[in-house]
């Protein structure tokens, strides 16, 4: 009777309806609120964050589908049985009396299940067996919550993230508008004079001294820099020339500064993105959650030491760049940086991203646990550890936050232009929509003359004139010579 009064049938129908009215209520508000931001991001041309709320979408209903999961399947779960001895092994609390007889754990662990689920058939039919439930209901509706609060501390943290390192990386927009030239006159001969100045000044910093060359020395210079002035000025004008001259030598007005935006609100959508090795990264995590072991105390360390590395290594192919400049016995007006894959892992700049991205995932895991564990089991709970574990890892995952938003995201955004190719955001909207025309309508067999003709002619009325202004310049050789690099 007991468990009838708990059954959808004899529940008032005033609670279903008002049950459903909330849930309906806030889904239909949250879908909306994103219905709208993305309508905002649309509006203001900014297709990159349009994007990863798109891909926010697709996790969202990745979560939602995993909830169904859990709900449908968590009584056939529940009424898989198993040994009593593989119900005792690798727990990640132990339990407050033990004993050798396996009877008497067997029955303790069916008493425990009986209490959590109030006697529930899946208990008493594996006792019948002499085995216990595989997971209880209960565990599986918390795993469920776990899964969801790690999704939205995640999300949270890349907003968080880039919203920070992208208001670090806007304070470098006056070091931009010093330097860049929109015209020719004499004061762009003076703000010629101001980038010369600064690029003088970074090949100086990079060849006093044979110290300066040591391996192991350049890489405790790169390892410190990143915590004080980790980009100065001189930094940034001697890479920024650098990328120009390699990409786009003849656009002199090439706006590098809202280039390296774009790139950066692109990469916001691999970021937030949680991919199956992060899922499966979890998995990891929660087997190797057993007592004693200490495993998430140790395993917090891993994204403070992946980001010191990726901040260090970061700085060291800044510090390359300039040694080899230095190295050069052209003059100083004829010195260039010159951008390669040579100086990142593998030859791949893409691994820089994947390794932030696995750092913010991480560090979200470490934060959204340790508020799991305190909001389900309480704060002196035997899987929340002793103070001693739980101050370092907050303290650790702040540093990795704070760090990753001031200093790392915003060298990677200047660093990473350093490949040989420029990435997909060297064009803007427009310029995008023109080269895909361009290449759609050589493509086409059907009627190329005819379709190609009407692309263009859709091109025209549609592209901005700003956009015109700034790629074609000097009867179109701008456009030709940074088309000629490959986009990665």
């Amino acid at each position: 009777m007991a468990e009838e009064s708990k059954s959808l049938q004899y529940t008032p129908t005033w609670v279903i309806a008002a049950v459903c009215f909330v849930i309906v209520l806030a889904s239909i508000f949250a879908e909306r609120g994103l219905h709208k931001l993305g309508k905002f991001l649309r509006n203001t041309e900014q297709d990159a964050l349009f994007e990863a709320l798109q891909k926010l979408k697709e996790e969202l209903m990745l979560l939602g589908f995993i909830s169904l999961l859990l709900t449908v399947t968590q009584n056939t779960i529940s009424r898989i049985c198993i040994p009593p001895q593989l119900a005792i092994t690798m727990l990640p609390c132990k339990r407050e009396t033990e004993s050798s007889n396996h009877e008497k754990i067997y029955n303790q662990a069916i008493n425990n299940r009986r209490h959590l689920l109030s006697a529930t058939n899946s208990a008493e039919r594996c006792a019948r067996e002499g085995k216990v439930p595989l997971v209880s209901v209960e565990a599986l509706h918390q795993l469920h919550i776990f899964i969801f609060v790690l999704a939205i501390v995640h999300v949270i943290f890349c907003v968080s993230t880039m919203i920070l390192g992208g208001a670090r990386i806007r304070q470098w927009k006056t070091w931009e508008d010093s330097i860049r030239h929109p015209s020719e006159t004499f004061r762009d001969q003076a703000k010629h004079q101001h980038e010369h100045h600064y690029f003088h000044k970074f090949i100086k910093k990079h060849e006093k001294g044979y110290w300066r060359k040591s391996a192991v020395l350049s890489w405790l210079i790169a390892f410190f820099k990143q915590f004080y002035h980790s980009i100065t000025k001189s930094d940034y004008i001697a890479l920024r020339k650098g990328f120009i001259t390699a990409h786009c030598p003849h656009v002199l007005n090439f706006d590098f500064h809202n280039y390296m935006m774009r790139t950066l609100q692109i990469d916001f959508k691999r970021i937030v993105t949680i991919s199956w090795y992060l899922w499966l990264f979890v998995v990891m995590f929660l087997l190797m959650n057993v007592e004693g072991w200490h495993s998430f105390f140790w395993l917090s360390f891993l994204p403070v030491i992946l980001l010191l590395l990726v901040g260090a290594k970061l700085e060291h192919i800044i510090t390359s760049l300039g040694h080899r400049v230095a190295e050069k016995t052209v003059p100083i007006d004829e010195a260039r940086v010159q951008p390669s894959d040579e100086h990142f892992w593998l030859e791949k700049p893409a691994i820089v991203l994947d390794l932030i991205q696995f750092i913010l995932f991480q560090n979200s895991f470490e934060i959204a646990f340790f508020f799991w564990i305190w909001s389900t089991y309480g704060f002196r709970s035997c899987i929340m550890e002793r103070v001693g574990y739980i101050v370092p890892r907050l303290i650790m995952g702040l540093v990795v936050q704070v760090l990753c938003s001031y200093s790392t995201l915003p060298l990677y955004a200047l660093v990473s232009q350093m490949g040989t190719s420029f990435r997909k955001g060297m064009f803007g909207q427009d310029v995008e929509a023109a080269i895909g025309i361009w290449a759609g309508g050589a493509k086409d067999k059907r009627d190329p003359s005819e379709n190609h003709g009407a692309r263009m002619h859709k091109l025209a009325t549609e592209s901005s004139h700003s956009a015109a202004q700034e790629m074609v310049i000097d009867g179109g050789t701008e456009l030709s010579s940074v088309t000629q690099a490959p986009v990665s």
